[in-house]
């Protein structure tokens, strides 16, 4: 932590002989993610990607996975042990769920535990900012390789349109937003939509619904928000594949699903978010408080990599997912603010998980049983409670009208503390009661610089380069093994260097990032002798790569995008026990993370006649594995579409996953050395109409 201090001094040393700046002329794209205030994304250290609504709109997206096909070094298949309404991104070469942080509106979705990806809304989406790398001072203790926030149209203001589609394997959605008329005062905006996704396993579905009602007014002299978002989720999900050997078996039909017939993911969710802001003496204050329940009932099982045995489990559980921040933002003279404040993040998880055992039969040709009629193996119950609390400050210093520093510092106070009880469902002897805490009182900060080299007009060139430190408390799986170790935080400091800017009088924007990242402590899961997950700390790790995006709007509605990244993600010192055996992985790639990713994107959607989009994503190969013996290869995904405007309506068909590709793409947690496959082709008829 001296780095970030001495950083952080050194800059203001050197700058203070600095002729006092004048406000320079800002053009291109705002972000609210790494400053809290809205600040000119070019003036930011950081690598940031902004996706408009608009465009995802333009190419029908519905899920995180499309949204961010072309942003570079990303990826996010759809599904996993969450379920087929989840996804798992993966930056800079680490594909872990918890690994970075989902924002929706300044609220963590699921901070305190693991993003609640399946409660996303992507519907009456304004856009979408994607950080690379943490937010250690303004997030704390969350994140480590990227923030992901969702930011949905104000109170007062919405898309205003509608839209209904049918789709393969009887899948349909819709999904509508209307700005309300005020009503004493207060802005008044609601978004609904549902929808059924069905795949080509003909058992796997995902149902779900949602609304969000915005308001906001005036209030003692502030601007008062209030938020409510209901999400109902109703799942069947698919079976992961098994790995025998180093690939993936193929005794098991491709779309094999081994689940007990009455297999489930559901899932209620209410979320209210009150926000509230005024000037004050010392600044702008801007309070949020945010309450979060979810009820989760989930019955799978999964098949072992003999092929012979599986494993069921009947688990309900019950999250409450709470976050209360304060912070002001004071002016220093006119070059400078510091936005300063205290915030918590709060989780209590309990869970009851009745585990079994069962002998589907590969070919179908025995019916499947039902989890709840099989015999009780063993009972394993956890609760779980988090706090984490941290005071921050970060300033923000325009030295001159081209050098800008960013920078701050944040004490975080992490408290965890965690029972869980295992029952043997044959000998009585071996149950057990667990009761542990950890308590962890640490720094976390970055400092950063941005140079803007050039300009002329709107085009201009930005050259910058920050350090940044965090940490975060081992996440909590919630599967259905008793797990009762308190795992030690993991820790990274990561350095980024990168150009961003405009050219072509403002038509083209790119961007280009270089980072490097040491890792400690990553929570891997492993396996004993029993083919039985294992998780453990991971000794280290570093991530190492470039990246490089750019949008060029070729005509008024004519947009091509480009990306494409380079990472080298490897352990550094790691002894891992893998099937009861330790393995030396030592210089081993991570796995599911491919050296070379690439994008390209096209979107056509002038306000009438014919529309349309096509996005091609490379995904490079890959180990499954971390002795790095079981390998997939390289695949490329297409997603298009074409269609018709005519005044305010139109008519489009839209697929994704046109090549049908089915790789690996997501480990289970839960299942032995299993895998989850991408999503097979799904073409949807949509039907819009804006008013």
């Amino acid at each position: 932590m001296n780095r970030i201090g001495a950083t952080a001094v050194a800059s203001l040393m050197l700058s203070s002989g600095l002729a006092r700046a004048q406000e320079a002329v800002e053009v291109g794209p705002v972000e609210v993610t790494a400053t809290r205030i809205p600040e000119p994304a070019d003036r930011v250290p950081a690598y940031i990607s902004i996706l408009t609504g608009e465009d995802l709109r333009a190419r029908h997206v519905t899920d995180l996975r499309g949204a961010l096909a072309t942003v570079a070094g990303v990826e996010a298949p759809a599904g996993g042990d969450a379920g087929p309404a989840s996804a798992v991104p993966s930056f800079w070469g680490l594909h872990e769920f918890d690994a970075f942080l989902l924002v929706v509106d300044g609220v963590p979705l699921g901070g305190a535990f693991n993003p609640a990806i399946a409660d996303l809304d992507l519907a009456d989406v304004e856009r979408i900012e994607v950080l690379k790398g943490a937010a250690p001072v303004l997030f704390g203790a969350t994140a480590f390789v990227g923030v992901i926030q969702v930011l949905h149209y104000p109170a007062g203001k919405a898309a205003n349109a509608v839209t209904a589609g049918y789709g393969t394997d009887g899948s349909w959605r819709a999904a509508g937003s209307i700005a309300l008329p005020p009503v004493g005062g207060f802005r008044q905006s609601v978004s609904v939509d549902g929808k059924r996704d069905g795949f080509s396993d003909p058992r796997e579905h995902v149902q779900n619904s949602r609304v969000l009602y915005r308001a906001a007014g005036e209030v003692a002299g502030g601007t008062l928000g209030l938020d409510f978002d209901f999400t109902i989720t109703r799942s069947a999900p698919p079976s992961p594949v098994p790995r025998v050997g180093t690939a993936l078996t193929t005794l098991t039909p491709l779309d094999a699903n081994y689940n007990p017939l009455d297999a489930r993911l559901d899932e209620d969710r209410s979320h209210g978010v009150m926000t509230y802001s005024r000037q004050t003496p010392v600044g702008r204050w801007d309070l949020t408080a945010s309450l979060a329940h979810s009820r989760i009932d989930d019955v799978r099982g999964f098949l072992r990599s003999d092929l012979v045995n599986a494993d069921s489990q009947v688990q309900g559980r019950d999250i409450d997912d709470d976050y209360l921040d304060s912070h002001f933002t004071t002016p220093l003279g006119a070059t400078a603010n510091v936005t300063w404040g205290a915030d918590v993040l709060y989780g209590r998880g309990t869970q009851a998980s009745r585990n079994g055992g069962y002998f589907p039969l590969l070919d179908g040709s025995a019916p499947l049983p039902r989890a709840t009629d099989l015999h009780v193996d063993e009972i394993n119950s956890l609760y779980d409670q988090r706090v984490f609390a941290g005071q921050y400050a970060q300033l923000d210093w325009k030295l001159t009208p081209e050098l800008d520093f960013n920078g701050g510092l944040r004490l975080n106070e992490t408290h965890e503390h965690k029972s869980s009880t295992h029952i043997d469902g044959f000998d009585p002897t071996a149950n057990t009661y667990d009761d542990r805490t950890r308590n962890v009182t640490r720094l976390s900060g970055m400092a950063g610089l941005s140079f803007r080299a050039w300009q002329s007009g709107s085009d201009e060139l930005v050259v910058y380069g920050d350090y940044r430190n965090t940490f975060k408390p081992a996440a909590v799986d919630f599967g259905p093994d008793n797990t009762p170790d308190i795992l030690r935080p993991e820790t990274a400091q990561s350095y980024e260097a990168g150009l961003k800017g405009r050219a072509a009088d403002g038509r083209l924007d790119f961007e280009l990032g270089l980072f490097l990242m040491d890792f400690s402590n990553l929570v891997v899961v492993t396996t004993d002798a029993d083919g039985n997950p294992i998780f453990e700390n991971a000794g280290g790790e570093r991530l190492k790569g470039v990246e490089a995006e750019a949008h060029w709007r070729l005509a008024p509605y004519l947009t091509l995008s480009a990306a494409g990244s380079w990472h080298d993600a490897t352990f550094t010192h790691y002894v891992a026990s893998e099937g009861g055996a330790n393995i030396d992985v030592s210089g081993n790639q991570l796995t599911l993370s491919p050296h070379w990713l690439g994008a390209l994107g096209l979107i056509y959607s002038p306000p009438s006649g014919l529309f349309g989009s096509a996005t091609l994503n490379y995904f490079g190969r890959r180990y499954l594995d971390l002795a790095n013996t079981a390998s997939t290869a390289a695949y490329a995904t297409l997603d298009a579409g074409l269609g018709y405007r005519w005044g305010r309506y139109s008519l489009a068909v839209n697929a994704t996953n046109l090549t049908d590709q089915r790789p690996p793409v997501t480990a289970s947690e839960f299942g032995d050395q299993s895998f989850y496959r991408l999503n097979g082709r799904k073409v949807f008829v949509d039907v819009s109409a804006r008013f």
